[in-house]
């Protein structure tokens, strides 16, 4: 998990870059959400694989696929009690959560599944975990680097303007990071997120 060589501040000018791109597709109205977040996506793991690629060459073995199903049935639970609760608590939380939801109509389900496996989940760890965590966990060591990459992962999201989508991604971002953290592989984070979102996004959504 050694990073390449580069500056601080270019490892801090990606994740304004990050900023900017989840602010094209958050607020802005032009084009298909579930297109402007696989595109902006895409940018961020360009250039990660272009000046730092993660982990060398990763491997696809028996025991990435079992560790990366494995936490995205783990974190589906965890998603679960969480909506139960938060819609207990917050009078909102319905509202909220049916908005996040409530951008993949008039989409073909079948898009956004294909989309979130194979091109946005992937390339959001590519970047967030793979390349930002990664530098932030040497320069400041791994506790502090996992809580900056979890705390800008959330913010970037601030765009939505939803709480629930925010405090979402918050979970979700400390929850793969801590499994990049404490397995030292990406391929089976990688495996977690695409599967997991590609699901509760057009399969199975949290009831």
């Amino acid at each position: 998990m050694k990073p390449a060589n580069l500056s601080l501040g270019t490892v801090w000018a990606t994740a304004g870059l990050a900023a900017v791109l989840w602010w094209v597709t958050f607020y802005l109205s032009v084009s298909i959400f579930w297109i402007k977040i696989g595109f902006s996506a895409a940018i961020l793991a360009t250039f990660t694989l272009w000046r730092d690629p993660p982990d060398g060459r990763p491997r696809l073995d028996a025991a990435a696929v079992v560790q990366g199903i494995a936490s995205a049935i783990a974190l589906w639970g965890i998603f679960w009690v969480g909506k139960q609760v938060s819609t207990l608590i917050f009078p909102f939380a319905e509202g909220q959560i049916g908005a996040i939801y409530g951008k993949g109509e008039g989409f073909p389900p079948a898009v956004i599944f294909f989309l979130l496996l194979l091109v946005t989940g992937p390339c959001e760890e590519i970047y967030w975990r793979g390349f930002l965590q990664k530098h932030l966990m040497v320069r400041y060591g791994p506790l502090k680097g996992w809580l900056a990459a979890s705390a800008i992962y959330a913010l970037v999201h601030i765009w939505s303007f939803n709480f629930m989508l925010i405090g979402a991604a918050a979970v979700a971002g400390a929850f793969w990071g801590l499994c990049y953290w404490r397995r030292g592989r990406l391929t089976p984070v990688v495996i977690s997120h695409s599967l997991w979102s590609a699901v509760v996004f057009s399969l199975a959504p949290i009831p």
